[in-house]
């Protein structure tokens, strides 16, 4: 027997706020409130499905220093340099937590959500959850 990953928790102070600018970067649907708590994943899907979904938790305070868990990115229909461009316009930013400029070893990007999660965009692209087939 082995267990799964059903849901990823994300403390925040503003569940709403931060779960629909993750649903958009993500193309993810909202899935589900309760007790505050805001749960997005892939549309139609039920929370513990095939594919682990987010849940967006209340707290009163934001984490202090660097978090221990993040997100790994990649895009699906476009360039990691088109998809940073979008993430960016959608209000993340870009963080440097020492990994240093673009090279052939450091393929990827550093970035925060609106509250200051860090997340990696990386470098090759896959296919999206539909299905369909990456680009390159």
């Amino acid at each position: 027997m082995a267990s799964r990953i059903t849901a990823i928790a994300v403390n925040c102070t503003d569940p709403p706020a931060l779960a629909a600018w993750w649903a958009e970067v993500l193309g993810h649907a909202v899935l589900g409130t309760e007790d505050g708590v805001v749960t997005i994943g892939p549309p139609g899907q039920e929370p513990k499905g095939a594919h682990p979904v987010l849940d967006f938790v209340p707290v009163p305070d934001p984490t202090p220093g660097r978090r221990r868990l993040h997100l790994d990115l990649n895009a699906t229909d476009r360039s990691q340099a088109e998809e940073l461009d979008r993430l960016l316009a959608l209000g993340a930013t870009p963080v440097d937590v020492g990994q240093g400029p673009l090279t052939e070893q450091v393929t990827w990007h550093v970035l925060a959500d609106p509250e200051g999660n860090e997340f990696c965009l990386l470098a090759s692209t896959v296919a999206p959850l539909s299905g369909g087939a990456p680009r390159r």
